[in-house]
Order: structure tokens, then sequence, then C-alpha cells
């Protein structure tokens, strides 16, 4: 009996997290640069439409040449850029440990890193845009997102 009054009056052990402190604290930023990829991403992807259907904003899009609506060929491209503007932010978000990914880990890792490449050339590209206000626009945009998607490819494993 004494000893079962030992074993309650003993303080409980806190459990020790597998996750050091450093990497639980970089994960946060890792959801939170997710998150904000995922929103200007959500943008692109109205905007595309709306150039798809007609809006009157070419000079803002593919390289500015088009004053008014886009060109039947770019409109389409535009609608074509809406499934790949979700596949880059659920692959963010599956990096971020925020969705179940539908790759293995090794898998998603490499990719993330291939889109950060990839979102690096378009700030590139938009800076070299002839439109005054593409570079001005989206330029900006895409150097959010690359860095964004940088944080992200950057993280722990998942």
């Amino acid at each position: 009996m004494r000893r079962l009054a030992l074993v309650l009056t003993t303080p409980p052990v806190p459990p020790v997290s597998p996750v050091p402190p450093v990497c639980r604290a970089y994960g946060a930023v890792m959801h939170t640069a997710a998150l904000v990829a995922c929103s200007v991403l959500a943008c692109l992807v109205a905007f595309q439409a709306c150039l798809a259907l007609g809006a009157p904003w070419g000079r803002l899009a593919w390289g500015g040449r088009h004053d008014g609506p886009l060109p039947r060929g770019l409109r389409v491209a535009s609608g074509v850029s809406i499934a790949l503007y979700a596949a880059m932010g659920a692959l963010l978000l599956a990096r971020a440990g925020l969705v179940r990914p539908v790759a293995p880990d090794g898998v998603v890792r490499v990719l993330s890193w291939v889109l950060v490449g990839y979102l690096a050339l378009g700030v590139v590209m938009n800076a070299l845009s002839r439109s005054r206000a593409e570079r001005v626009v989206m330029t900006p945009t895409a150097l959010v997102l690359a860095a964004c998607s940088a944080v992200v490819a950057a993280g722990p494993p998942a």
C-alpha cells in the first residue's frame, strides 16, 4: 500500500517530443509560407480565369503584348495555368504537412525544389517583360511566390 501511495504522489514526467523545438518553430513558418503562397495562387487563379473568359487585362499577362482581351490561344493557356496553379498549391500544402501527399515524401521534396526554380525563373521573366504593368504587378507577385516556396521547400521532412 505504501508503494502505491509513492507512485501516485510522484509528479508525472512530461513527454519528450521527438521533434526538436527549432523544427517545431520552423514548421509554423512553413505552414504560414504555404498558406501565403496558396493565397497568392488563389488570386492568380481568379486572374487567369478572368483572362480566359475575356477580361481586357492582356497587358498584365503573357508578356503584356495584348492591350485588351487575350487572343484565343492565350485564353486557352490561361485556362491551363489554372490547373497548374492548383497543382502548385497542392504540392506546397503537402510539403508543409498540411495535406496528405499523394506521392512519397522524397518525390514531394524534389518537386518542391523544382517548383522553387520554376518560380524563380518566373521572377526573372516578369522582370524582363516589355510591359511596364506586368513588371510592376507580376514581378513582386512572382517574388513572393518564389520566396514562400523556398521557405516551404527548405523545411524539415514532413
